[in-house]
């Protein structure tokens, strides 16, 4: 049976920068010079204005895409660490081929897992797909005949296959600049390693068919084992650090949303009480409700709870991960290390997702935050296509001038060009589009 090597998984090769000599003036590794490189981007500061569920602002804080991927990166890395150093106590040889190096490796990942997501959530990413699949968008298959991987690239849109796309897609061609990532990290924040057209519609996707030869060159650098045959489209196992990447997030996203909608008042104190010691075995919920009797303020018992769950999830996927540690390197592994965690917390987890769906996530706040941002996305999409389909136009000239020149706006086949639109988009921040959208329905005026 093949099998992936951790003598090759972990690389410090930056993408873009394979032929040049790279020197550190300071300590720290490659890929913590990866974290920091991301913590300092303006995509990633964009983030604090990027809806992770409830609408932004409102006068209880709650969670956006920023508070949220460094909450991902700390449990990331926490996870990653301790899975490090049980490798490398039983296997201290892998030492020299940066396995100590995996906790800094999954936390920049974290960082990045979300940098592709368009503003408005999820509805935002529905609001793209839809526009070539039910609005004006449709008309554009035309032009894809001949291509159908370009064209179910576009129709699926994918926020996670735009995350690759952003850290690599400058280093296409003669375009230079941009993120020059690890293989390692770049590898990390890809989950579904294979083409949209192998999705067919229903699952996600890892990379876009632009950025698919960089893919392959990262896979196979990595010795990431193959799945799809030559003249094929592509399709890997995942990379092994994915694992650690998706739980972090899978941790994350489901006890902030609780612990948001309890601040909230969607869930009352103690149904949120409930929900969380119910996790725990007997004797530990018992130690628990003494800690809680101690602590006045119900926000801070449920913060301490929360903090609880993810020390123990952790602990339960690190097992996951360890105990099939030779599946994932030979790409046997199926699902996710959360759905392979012990019968009583992965019970709880399940409940816990099924009332946020009913609870949480079908919420008027959160519902009128996803119309309102279809309705943007939208209108948005529908203007800036007719201004890339037919440039010469004068309103098109107004349009396309205020894009930044580091979008591919004026490239000379379609698929490029409408790529660069879903870039202009998807980076903007929720009030941006927001404001873009007043001004160009003609709501508002600039300095009015």
């Amino acid at each position: 049976m093949k099998q992936m090597d951790w003598e090759r998984l972990i690389s410090s090769k930056r993408l873009g920068m394979e032929d040049i000599d790279s020197r550190h003036r300071d300590d720290r590794s490659d890929f913590l010079r990866d974290y920091d490189r991301l913590i300092f981007s303006a995509p990633f500061r964009r983030l604090q204005n990027k809806t992770q569920v409830f609408p932004l602002p409102g006068s209880v804080f709650v969670h956006n895409r920023l508070t949220h991927s460094l909450e991902v990166a700390c449990v990331g890395r926490s996870l990653g660490n301790n899975v490090a150093r049980q490798i490398l106590q039983e296997r201290p040889l892998l030492k020299s081929f940066n396995l100590d190096e995996i906790g800094n490796i999954v936390s920049a990942a974290c960082l990045a897992h979300d940098m592709g997501n368009p503003p408005f959530g999820h509805s935002g990413e529905k609001a793209i797909s839809a526009y070539f699949t039910d609005g004006k968008g449709a008309s554009l298959r035309k032009y894809f005949i001949d291509n159908p991987c370009q064209w179910t690239d576009i129709i699926n849109f994918e926020g996670n296959a735009n995350a690759f796309r952003l850290l690599a897609h400058q280093f296409l061609g003669r375009r230079k600049g941009g993120f020059a990532m690890t293989y390692s990290t770049l590898a990390a924040i890809v989950k579904y390693p294979y083409s949209s057209i192998l999705a067919n519609g229903k699952h996600k996707f890892g990379f876009f068919e632009s950025e698919a030869p960089l893919f392959e060159k990262i896979a196979d650098e990595l010795g990431i084992i193959r799945l799809s045959k030559p003249g094929e489209p592509l399709h890997f196992v995942r990379y092994p650090l994915v694992y650690l990447v998706e739980a972090a997030d899978d941790i994350c996203y489901l006890l902030m949303d609780i612990e948001d909608a309890h601040k909230l008042k969607l869930l009352s104190t103690v149904e949120t009480k409930s929900l969380m010691l119910d996790f725990l075995s007997d004797e530990d919920k018992e130690h628990a409700k003494g800690i809680i009797r101690m602590i006045g303020d119900s926000n801070e018992q449920v913060s301490y709870l929360r903090s609880k769950l993810i020390g123990l999830l952790i602990d339960e996927c690190k097992r996951v991960f360890l105990e099939n540690e030779k599946d994932i390197l030979e790409g046997r592994f199926n699902g996710s290390l959360i759905e392979h965690i012990s019968d009583r917390p992965k019970k709880e987890y399940i409940k816990c997702y099924k009332l946020s769906v009913e609870r949480i996530y079908q919420s008027k706040d959160v519902l009128e935050v996803e119309l309102a941002g279809f309705r943007i996305i939208s209108t948005l999409l529908d203007l800036m296509i007719e201004a890339v389909l037919y440039p010469e136009r004068e309103y098109s000239k107004l349009l396309i001038n205020r894009v930044s020149s580091q979008y591919e706006i004026n490239a000379n086949d379609i698929y490029t060009r409408i790529l660069a639109v879903l870039d202009y988009i998807s980076g903007m921040t929720d009030v941006y589009a927001l404001d873009i959208y007043r001004k160009i329905k003609g709501t508002t005026l600039p300095n009015v």
